[in-house]
């Protein structure tokens, strides 16, 4: 099985091939459109910013190659909120794959610091990907935007407000969670999403 991960200006790539090397695959890191469209699996990782990263997603026609890719596509932290209609980090319209607004946590006066960082559980776990038993299973995050709960939401997890920990949509499938990160349950969702 070819998995290919999409090279491009955005942190953490690495510790997702480290991650499927751990579940003994070896992905190919890559922007070309031959590899990337050939793949059996694509994963669309990263930590940066909305806007930014759009503007280059754009300039290198990625944007249009990821949006028609019809393996199984799986996009982690800010690659889901990219796979969006639009952020408002940079108030950037995004890929369009999911019809939802990327939002700004916004601290309650009590509590609740943002960045959202640290474990938290994931919960009405709706999707091929997550085995049952992992209902209210510990995943690790870090972000400051969140996609609203929506009919592509394939898990909520509840930090100031319920949001999508997860998405689905066809062949696209999304976590805002680290899944490379997220220990013996990431490796079984990582493991999940392989064999679709």
């Amino acid at each position: 099985m070819q998995v290919a991960i999409v090279k491009y200006n955005a942190g953490n790539i690495y510790s997702v091939e480290n991650a499927l090397k751990r579940v003994g695959v070896t992905p190919v890191i890559t922007n070309d459109k031959d590899t990337l469209q050939g793949a059996d699996k694509v994963i669309f990782p990263g930590v940066g910013e909305a806007a930014s990263t759009m503007h280059y997603l754009k300039e290198h026609r990625l944007d249009e190659l990821i949006k028609g890719l019809r393996q199984p596509v799986l996009g982690i932290c800010i690659g889901m909120q990219l796979m969006c209609r639009h952020s408002e980090e940079g108030d950037v319209d995004c890929l369009n794959i999911f019809d939802a607004e990327v939002k700004r946590f916004v601290p309650t006066p009590q509590e609740r610091k943002v960045p959202h960082m640290g474990w938290n559980t994931i919960e009405r776990l709706d999707s091929a990907m997550f085995p049952a038993d992992l209902e209210k299973s510990f995943v690790y995050f870090v972000h400051s935007y969140y996609v609203p709960v929506t009919e592509n939401t394939t898990a909520v997890t509840d930090y100031i407000t319920p949001f999508s920990a997860a998405l689905h949509k066809d062949n696209f499938y999304a976590t805002q969670f680290h899944i490379e990160k997220s220990g013996k349950v990431g490796e079984r969702i990582l493991n999940h999403f392989l064999s679709l």
